[in-house]
């Protein structure tokens, strides 16, 4: 038996090579707060956001194709099972793309680094914004807020003309189509079940000459999900997944510099049951039914 080639390990994600055309994507248990991964895993968090992306990838796939081959271990190379025990409901089989440079981010509330723009400055990603919005707010129509991909450090927020420089007129136009297309679908589905998707994150890359969908999509992780019952403009939402991590951590006094302190049992507990959560109230599924 041959081994899969590693060539990429991030905070969540590990991906490794089956051949010219395939990759063998794994989500860990990982977590990571204030851009340090932490020493303990959160139980089913990669089986989670697996199975939340496979459910919009399916929703979405009539705006777009995806990388998507298969999330079901039979169709997996023998080989998968040499990474280790916890792969399957975790690794999904995908294209090889040829990603876009830049991270085609929408946003539907005034949150985040928005906000912190809007509250100096009255614009969003350099793009003038009605004045007399606060905090959470909901935006008039949702935004298409591109940044850079950086290798070292955080991404740079640009505009969307330096996103066309970077990508081409064309190009820019239909990925900003498109992401606004997939977060519209994906917010009024998220609606019904009680949860607020703020912004969010999409990777995109051309296979076989089309834009296709990539990576993960409408996750917790990449994405910033509320309670609606929680959400209350004028105010910072807690987010509907890490929160119990990020609260204990400032609880604790930690500098946010590597070593983080343990987690304790019941703030894995809770942050898992989050994650799980999201899910099965999105899909209507449980996560029970995954792969494993």
């Amino acid at each position: 038996m041959g081994e899969l080639k590693h060539i990429y390990s991030g905070k969540v994600r590990e991906i490794f090579e089956v051949n010219n055309e395939t990759y063998l994507m794994v989500a860990s248990d990982r977590i990571s707060a204030f851009d340090v991964i932490l020493d303990r895993p959160i139980d089913n968090k990669g089986r989670v956001l697996n199975a939340m992306t496979c459910f919009w990838l399916d929703e979405l796939s009539d705006l777009a194709p995806s990388h998507l081959i298969s999330a079901d271990p039979a169709d997996f190379p023998e080989e998968y099972k040499e990474i280790g025990p916890d792969v399957a409901g975790r690794a999904v089989l995908v294209r090889k793309a040829q990603m876009l440079p830049i991270e085609c981010i929408v946003r539907g509330y005034v949150s985040g680094s928005a906000w912190k723009e809007y509250s100096t400055k009255g614009t969003i990603h350099f793009m003038p914004i009605e004045p007399g919005l606060i905090e959470s707010d909901r935006l008039p129509s949702p935004l298409f807020t591109p940044s850079t991909k950086a290798t070292e450090g955080h991404d740079e927020n640009i505009s969307f003309d330096q996103a066309r420089e970077l990508i081409g007129n064309e190009m820019a136009d239909k990925a900003r189509e498109l992401c606004l297309a997939a977060y519209e679908r994906g917010v009024k589905r998220a609606l019904e079940a009680g949860i607020i998707i703020a912004d969010t994150k999409f990777e995109l890359g051309i296979i076989d000459g089309e834009l296709a969908i990539c990576d993960e999509v409408l996750t917790p992780d990449s994405s910033r999900f509320w309670s609606l019952d929680a959400w209350k403009p004028g105010t910072s939402p807690p987010s509907f997944d890490k929160q119990p991590v990020r609260d204990w951590l400032e609880s604790t006094g930690w500098n946010k510099l590597p070593p983080p302190p343990a987690l304790p049992d019941h703030v894995v507990e809770e942050t898992s049951q989050r994650y799980r959560s999201a899910y099965e109230a999105i899909s209507g599924k449980s996560l029970d039914s995954w792969y494993r």
